[in-house]
């Protein structure tokens, strides 16, 4: 099942991935994905679930370099040091000596806040702590902050994006600048009722999720689908092997909203 993407750095990344935000106890969700195919976990410190996600992946039985895992410091531990330190925590309440992926999680608390907290990130990739450094909620703006501070620019963009949000202009830059852009959300939080989506999950004979999935993948993002339950978690990776045609990725397209689509907090307007 395994797609990959490789990255400006080099370095390569699956092209689904199982979310685990609000599962706290995820070590049984990350096994039974990685039991399925999956290679790719993606986490963060606001989750609380570090220490469950490397249990779950030493519970599968795949190894760890054969397992793409991210985490994410959020903007309290935007200081340099704060950072630094988050990174260690991180290491150790994983069980790992490195994240293959991690990520500032948004931009808010201004400028120079994260800024020390990117660098912070690219001193530990230095260090072997991380392979890749990327961003989450960041726009165009925040991102030209890295490029205009002379550092690395980040491998990812991690954003809320599924059809009813599609954060066009910041697609569009991360394009421009060969940054892979993440999807997280991809299943509107369940919003499966959308008739067109409806009419297209009976079209394929597929369920919904799954055709939100798919759109996301033929767009060329990398979807990160959350849940808790085996079976969804399986479903949700049996996206490979058929097509959504042209005209039906069209209709999706135009249910755009913009931000008026978002369905999660999408902070990615702050200063």
């Amino acid at each position: 099942m395994v797609e990959t993407v490789t990255f400006s750095d080099g370095h390569t990344m699956p092209t689904l991935g199982l979310g685990v935000y609000m599962n706290e106890e995820c070590a049984e969700a990350c096994k039974v994905a990685l039991q399925n195919g999956y290679r790719m976990i993606d986490g963060a410190r606001l989750y609380k679930n570090e220490v469950q996600v490397g249990v779950g992946v030493r519970q599968s039985g795949v190894k760890r370099e054969d397992v793409f895992i991210t985490s994410k410091v959020f903007h309290n531990d935007f200081t340099y040091d704060g950072t630094t330190a988050a990174l260690k925590d991180s290491i150790a309440n994983l069980g790992s000596s490195y994240y293959d992926l991690y990520l500032t999680h948004s931009a808010i608390g201004g400028k120079d806040a994260r800024l020390a907290a990117y660098r912070a990130l690219l001193d530990g990739k230095a260090k072997g702590m991380i392979k890749s450094v990327g961003v989450s909620n960041y726009s165009a703006k925040h991102i030209e902050e890295i490029r205009e501070a002379g550092l690395e620019m980040p491998v990812v963009n991690q954003v809320e994006l599924h059809p009813f949000c599609q954060q066009k202009p910041i697609v569009e830059y991360c394009r421009k600048n060969n940054i892979v852009v993440q999807a997280y959300t991809p299943l509107v939080r369940g919003a499966f009722d959308n008739p067109l989506i409806q009419e297209l999950s009976t079209k394929y004979s597929k369920d919904a999720a799954q055709i939100l999935i798919r759109w996301s993948l033929q767009r060329g993002f990398v979807p990160l689908p959350k849940s808790s339950q085996p079976e969804r978690i399986i479903s949700n990776g049996q996206v490979f092997g058929w097509d959504i045609e042209p005209t039906d990725m069209a209709k999706l397209d135009a249910l755009d909203r913009g931000k008026d689509g978002a369905v999660t907090w999408n902070p990615v307007d702050v200063d």
